[in-house]
């Protein structure tokens, strides 16, 4: 009886072992292998990517289709589809991780046959995001089940998850999993070590396979390019320094840069999946709400302050509640870079002769100069050249003259008369 398990032990190992081999030779001659990066954070323009390049395998017979693995995870929505879709593989799946797999990335590479793992790299800590119990039970059953599919420690894969399972030799208590090289290797999480992906092809009998490196498309790019932080932060500010410098000119192209560069930031970040229609109702509520502050009922208060607020709540979704501290930093940061540049942009607009023509400081010629007393202009009439709100510029007598309101919102080309002068400053109110 030992015996007998001792032959289908090693016969065990010995299909295990040449499984890549066995793949290779069964191929057709000649026929490529697919290699896909999974680099950076996962999300659904990856997920499409994988999608096409699986397909793309599979209709060209390849050889393997090979996960470059080098991610700190991402959208658990995206990870789920390439899992998906590394399943639907005819080939063998190989997953080499260069320097880390966690999270997301985790699941990919224990979605692959067979995972191949550099010195020093490192699998595994995969925490759910929200971290209920709800979150945690569906996702671990994620792993469990992906790590049965593929002949691997089970116990182990949850322990990514769940840092209530108990696996004292890889983990202290309480902790998510993160297992090494050597300790992924000796788990039987991963197959062997390999110190380059050419290595690691050669392992498995493909070094002479001709390789066909997946890549994305525009709208993949600009999607994943237009999520990262830094260049999220940079859209946020341009978005808000376009709509408060179009609070100042009323001149609509500031608002529109401003405009185009929002709906881009909130665009990438729902075809990317880190949101959703609700963040894009909140955006456009915002937006509009932000308009008609500024354009139909300036001075009144509360739409700009509902779409103010509209606008904030947009934001922090669309990173999604798994990148939330992310959400916030770039967030804050986006604000501080906007005050600076709006205190730069004006200072710099009085100085600028172009620069002139967007600015309601145009409206006063070379030839104005301001009179220390403005007295006679008491009880005159005229005609609000801009809004009133409650400062703005009035025609009084064929001269252009700062003015005041006692307060109200007075529409441009409203008629007025000079209520009355407080030295350099002078009142007005509508001519009834």
């Amino acid at each position: 009886m030992s015996t007998r398990r001792l032959r289908v032990w090693i016969a065990s190992a010995c299909i295990a072992g040449g499984f890549g081999g066995l793949a290779a030779a069964a191929s057709p001659p000649g026929a490529p292998v697919v290699v896909i990066p999974i680099h950076g954070t996962v999300d659904l323009g990856m997920a499409h990517m994988v999608e096409r390049s699986v397909a793309l395998a599979n209709d060209e017979h390849a050889a393997a289709v090979v996960l470059d693995v080098n991610s700190l995870g991402g959208l658990v929505q995206a990870a789920l589809q390439i899992k998906d879709a590394l399943f639907s593989a005819r080939e063998p799946v190989i997953a080499y991780v260069s320097h880390r797999a966690f999270s997301s990335a985790a699941l990919i590479s224990l979605s692959s046959n067979r995972i191949l793992m550099a010195p020093g790299a490192s699998i595994g800590s995969a925490e759910p995001h929200p971290d209920t119990r709800e979150t945690v039970s569906a996702l671990r059953a994620e792993f469990e089940s992906t790590a049965q599919r593929n002949h691997r420690n089970v116990k182990l894969a949850a322990a990514m998850v769940d840092r209530s399972v108990d696996v004292p030799e890889y983990k202290p208590s309480g902790t998510f999993l993160t297992l090494n090289t050597q300790d992924a290797v000796q788990s039987h999480i991963a197959d062997a070590v390999a110190p380059s992906l050419d290595a690691a092809l050669a392992a498995q009998g493909l070094a002479n396979a001709p390789q066909q490196t997946a890549g994305y498309t525009w709208a993949e790019l600009i999607a994943r390019f237009a999520t990262d932080p830094v260049v999220s932060g940079l859209l946020l500010s341009l978005g808000m320094l376009g709509l408060l410098i179009e609070m100042q000119t009323m001149h609509g192209i500031a608002g529109a840069v401003g405009i185009g560069s929002l709906a881009l930031f909130f665009g990438a970040h729902v075809y990317a999946g880190f949101s959703n229609g609700l963040v894009i109702v909140l955006a456009v509520v915002g937006i509009l709400g932000i308009l008609w502050e500024l354009h139909v009922v300036p001075g009144h208060g509360l739409p700009g302050i509902v779409g103010a607020v509209c606008l904030l709540f947009a934001v922090l979704f669309a990173f999604g509640l798994q990148f939330f501290v992310v959400a916030v930093e770039t967030l804050a940061t986006a604000i501080v870079l906007t005050a600076i540049a709006f205190s730069l942009v004006v200072r710099a607009v009085p100085q600028n002769a172009w620069a002139q023509r967007l600015a309601l400081s145009a409206v006063q010629g070379p030839d104005y100069v301001t009179s220390a007393d403005f007295s006679g202009l008491r009880g005159r009439a005229g005609t609000a050249v801009s809004y009133l709100r409650p400062a703005g510029i009035a025609e009084i007598d064929g001269r252009r003259v700062d003015v005041l309101t006692q307060g109200e919102f007075i529409p441009q080309g409203t008629p007025i008369r000079v209520a009355r002068v407080e030295g350099a400053r002078v009142f007005v109110e509508v001519d009834r």
